[in-house]
């Protein structure tokens, strides 16, 4: 297909089509007449050789290449946006511009937490907007990429792709801090056998695998969706959760928890900020991921490496004679 020969409005008038399943509303939306809008759908509907609408009774409904071009639509209008918001020049201190990272709350409470601190203190126009990744992000990289302006991801998921290294950091074990059957140590049987709170997200949470690679299979009890739940569902219960030491400081101060290290060398996570290619020249974008770095090496540097807090079972205190 030659692109040149296409009117590249018609992709923002079909997106608000499809969105808004009514031309009068899809032309207010994008600054059209009635008339207009109704122009645009009929040149979308033989360009396509598809209703794209179909009239139900009083309403609208998509045909099946409506329903798929919905999303496709909305992807390419954010793609084009970002290729013509480009700069050659930028400057933090006087700009405005919104940047979107798509992190778990892991990321977004460790990295992304410091990188708004920095920001708020350097850059006063900037706006940072965190977003959870979708379940897909994994299987379409690429597109999810030219949307946003950066993944927060550990290595080892994704690869293909240009990326910021910013900290490592290391996999640890909770249990309550009133366990009956664990000490001061955890045992590989431990694990097998006890009850599990997990991160319901695998692309995110490599330490899941490890343990398939151990033949450990966790009877999981509860999944969840943020790592920072994961402390609340471990307490006062018998189960076993792993999580990042970055996150198991915080941790052990909300919530009734012991902290003991994996009874297995597990791989530390090494987290990234992953780009589309498409950023490459853009000059704010560079400006971002030379602001993540710097972020990235505070965070590391400020590491002591010392024991995250721990709190050891109590002993029984001997009766007095």
């Amino acid at each position: 297909m030659n692109l040149s020969r296409l009117d590249l409005n018609l992709v923002v008038a079909l997106r608000a089509l499809l969105e808004e399943r009514n031309v009068t509303r899809a032309g207010e939306r994008v600054g059209l007449s009635q008339p207009a809008m109704s122009a645009a759908l009929s040149r979308l509907r033989r360009h396509f050789d598809d209703e794209l609408l179909s009239r139900t009774g009083n309403s609208y409904e998509l045909t099946p290449l409506g329903v798929a071009l919905r999303d496709r639509s909305a992807t390419a209008c954010d793609l084009l946006e970002r290729v013509f918001s480009s700069q050659a020049e930028f400057d933090p201190t006087a700009e405005a511009r919104e940047f979107t990272l798509l992190a778990s709350d892991y990321g977004a409470a460790v990295f992304g937490a410091a990188l708004a601190r920095a920001v708020h203190h350097e850059a006063p126009g900037i706006r940072l907007t965190f977003q959870h990744p979708a379940p897909g992000v994994v299987e379409n990289t690429a597109t999810t990429l030219s949307t946003v302006d950066g993944l927060l991801m550990p290595h080892g998921v994704i690869d293909g792709f240009p990326a910021v290294d910013l900290y490592s950091d290391r996999w640890l074990c909770l249990v309550a801090d009133d366990h009956p059957d664990i000490g001061h140590e955890l045992t590989l049987d431990q694990l097998a056998r006890l009850p599990w709170a997990v991160y319901q997200r695998p692309y995110d949470a490599p330490a899941a695998r490890q343990l398939s690679m151990l033949g450990i299979s966790p009877q999981v009890e509860v999944s969840v969706q943020t790592f920072q739940l994961l402390p609340h569902m471990v307490e006062g219960t018998r189960r076993i959760a792993m999580i990042q030491e970055r996150l198991a400081r915080r941790a052990v101060r909300s919530a009734a928890v012991r902290v003991l290290p994996c009874p297995f060398e597990a791989v530390p996570v090494q987290e990234a900020l992953w780009w589309h290619p498409l950023h490459a020249q853009d000059a704010a974008h560079i400006w971002l991921r030379q602001k993540a770095a710097q972020v990235g090496e505070t965070l590391q540097s400020n590491d002591t490496g010392e024991t995250t807090p721990t709190t050891q079972p109590t002993e029984p205190v001997p009766e007095q004679p």
